[in-house]
């Protein structure tokens, strides 16, 4: 049959992975790098993933394609729900122990005696383990009421000053949205702000385009848990600055 379906231009695709967050049927998967449409049958021809693609690089066109199949989408969506829901590691690592650090003086930094100079040594302004969005117990002490800081893990090798500007006073999360599941993050970010009613939520990302994911999850997180909240977003450019 003729219908409308998406259509993707591989050469304007950067593989932000966007897209696939967009698509609530499933439709798109990152292969190798660019955005592929892996069934016609998946597709319902809405384009619902066209807004989110920095590039332009989707177009809705009409074609021959199988009809589209909603009870082969849910079957899809259910094993795809299946595999981001993971069982508790049978190991008991201890990279996964929830811990509260506590900082007795966190607004001093120590000082160190260099060639008759007195010199800043920074400290360390994290506040509980672990830190990766995937190894945090959503049911950790350490969640209630906080002022939440999530970021894309490049953050903090590219800006200098990040734990005092913003790791200071906040739980920390962070994670990669170009390499991750964005749909994992959005799940258990929703289960987080809905038990634990946070105080405030800042999110740092790069300038890449990829790193769009963690926002949009973190903002489809929002509205699912009904969380409203002082929010503010702050981008690094690749320079190791803040973007105005």
């Amino acid at each position: 049959m003729i219908r409308k379906i998406i259509s993707i231009d591989e050469e304007k695709c950067n593989g932000c992975g966007l897209c696939v967050n967009a698509c609530h049927e499933g439709a798109i998967e990152l292969v190798d790098g660019k955005a592929k449409l892996i069934s016609d049958e998946y597709c319902d021809g809405f384009g619902d993933c066209l807004p989110q693609c920095p590039t332009n690089a989707i177009t809705i066109i009409e074609r021959e394609s199988k009809p589209y199949d909603e009870e082969l989408v849910k079957q899809k969506m259910e094993e795809k729900k299946a595999k981001v829901s993971p069982n508790p590691m049978p190991c008991g690592c201890p990279g996964t122990m929830a811990k509260t650090i506590e900082r007795k003086q966190l607004s001093v930094n120590k000082k160190v005696e260099v060639k008759d100079e007195v010199q800043v040594k920074p400290q360390s302004e994290l506040m509980q383990w672990p830190v990766q969005l995937k190894l945090i117990n959503p049911d950790a002490a350490y969640l209630d009421h906080p002022h939440l800081l999530i970021a894309a893990d490049c953050t903090a090798y590219a800006y200098a000053n990040f734990h005092q500007d913003f790791i200071k006073d906040h739980i920390t999360m962070i994670g990669c949205p170009k390499l991750d599941d964005n749909e994992y993050y959005t799940q258990k970010l929703t289960e987080i702000f809905g038990k634990h009613q946070p105080k405030s939520i800042t999110v740092v990302r790069m300038e890449v385009p990829c790193c769009g994911g963690i926002v949009a999850a973190v903002k489809k997180a929002m509205l699912q848990s009904e969380t409203i909240v002082n929010y503010r977003e702050i981008i690094i450019t690749t320079n190791g600055e803040i973007k105005e």
